[in-house]
């Protein structure tokens, strides 16, 4: 099929009210390739991915790292960490799990793990798309949709007003599943009683989510079921930088298998958590070697390569917001960067990762004004889904990757009116 039908048969099969309100990308007829090694690997980190997923959860109960919580729960409201603790979903995890990849030179490094994730429709739709094109995408035609529907059989899907961008690809998803898109100030609680719910807002928005009240305490007596569970402690990133502390590796070590833990150590990027306590004079920040976090306004160009970033119980803590790039900054800007995430920490802690840097790759997209495709010089963030069918469920279904392409020029790796979002292939 020539390039053209290719972006024609696209354009024919788009929703006619779009993935995302306001928001376009560039198309490409081809999905993105992916080497059998990457397509190996990204196999192998579901299971590793949910092993992690469980271990952070059981390390947030372990009254041995008492720490741990008093951190996750520190800026949190009460009746937000209360829930968290609910015996009722105690043991309860995300049944889908989306971490996001970028593929570097050396394989891929994480930079995020998202249990409440956008694109699941977007993602579908593409599969289906490219698929009907005779390629060969990851998942198959309709892998996003059965493994959805595998993992919430009977779950209708409750969208909030701040996650408003995404209510066309999930009432799209809904209407695909034969499932209700609902809206909070649509719906009266009493008519949920008995019902399981997938909820696609965040737990720091909770005060602006109509009747989340009443709704929570229906999920308190047993009368509702959400999930994700209302668990802001699994919705972190600090859980990335934890994964590096020095007093959590005899954990980490019995709660992982051998396998797991070494794919997650060469997958996960060096982090550390912005806390401002002093240190004592003979001690340092492992592997920066710094004694205050002030010594790293300092730091010039090639020790910046590091990413600031706030953890995630904040209205910036998605969409690549609250994402400082050490090297992209200036050293004021660097050193304002990193006094906003000390004064943070009480409330938001930030985390800091190193920044390993995406390869650079070509792949073709469509021109308009032209109408052939170009050559375009690439970046790219890689995001697998995966669902798990139960609590118990320790190798969840791969049900397709996303590919978000972006010029080469850009160091934030994200859905973009220059980006091209495409499902993957296996070369």
């Amino acid at each position: 099929m020539s390039a053209t039908s290719a972006i024609s048969q696209i354009r024919a099969s788009f929703p006619e009210q779009g993935f995302f309100a306001e928001k376009e990308w560039v198309l490409s007829p081809e999905a993105f390739a992916l080497d059998t090694a990457t397509v190996t690997l990204i196999r192998n980190l579901g299971p590793a991915l949910r092993a992690f997923q469980r271990a952070c959860n059981r390390l947030y109960f372990d009254e041995t790292y008492p720490w741990v919580a008093k951190l996750l729960d520190q800026g949190k409201p009460q009746r937000v960490t209360d829930l968290g603790r609910n015996p009722r979903w105690h043991e309860d995890l995300p049944r889908v799990l989306r971490p996001d990849l970028v593929l570097t030179e050396t394989g891929v490094t994480i930079s995020e793990l998202d249990s409440l994730p956008g694109g699941i429709g977007l993602t579908a739709w593409l599969n289906e798309t490219y698929a009907a094109l005779d390629q060969d995408v990851i998942g198959g035609a309709t892998g996003m949709i059965e493994a959805f529907a595998a993992a919430f059989p009977s779950e209708d899907i409750l969208i909030s007003r701040e996650s408003g961008d995404y209510l066309p690809e999930m009432s799209w998803l809904a209407e695909r599943l034969g499932r209700r898109a609902l809206r909070p100030w649509e719906v009266q609680p009493y008519e949920l009683n008995g019902a399981a719910i997938y909820r696609f807002f965040e737990l720091f928005d909770l005060a602006n989510v109509e009747n989340a009240d009443v709704m929570l305490r229906m999920a308190e007596r047993g009368e509702l079921r959400f999930t994700p569970p209302i668990k802001a402690c699994l919705e972190e990133k600090l859980w990335l930088a934890l994964f590096w502390s020095p007093a959590l590796v005899d954990y980490w070590s019995s709660a992982l298998s051998a396998e797991h833990l070494t794919l997650l150590q060469q997958c996960i990027p060096m982090g550390w958590v912005v806390d401002p306590v002093p240190l004592p004079p003979f001690a340092v920040w492992p592997k920066l070697e710094i004694q205050s976090w002030h010594e790293m306004k300092a730091f010039g160009g090639k020790q910046r390569q590091l990413v600031l970033k706030i953890s995630g119980f904040s209205e910036r803590g998605w969409g690549s917001r609250g994402v400082f790039i050490g090297h992209d900054l200036s050293q004021e800007q660097w050193g304002t960067a990193i006094d906003e995430a000390l004064a943070s920490f009480p409330t938001n802690p930030f985390v800091l990762q190193e920044f390993h840097r995406a390869r650079v790759v070509t792949h073709p997209a469509w021109d308009e004004d032209k109408q052939a495709t170009r050559a375009m010089q690439s970046r790219v963030r890689l995001c697998p889904y995966y669902f798990a069918t139960s609590e118990e469920d320790n190798d969840p279904a791969l049900g397709g990757v996303l590919a978000t392409v972006c010029p080469a020029d850009k160091k934030i790796l994200h859905g973009m009116r220059d980006a091209m979002m495409l499902p993957c292939v296996a070369r």
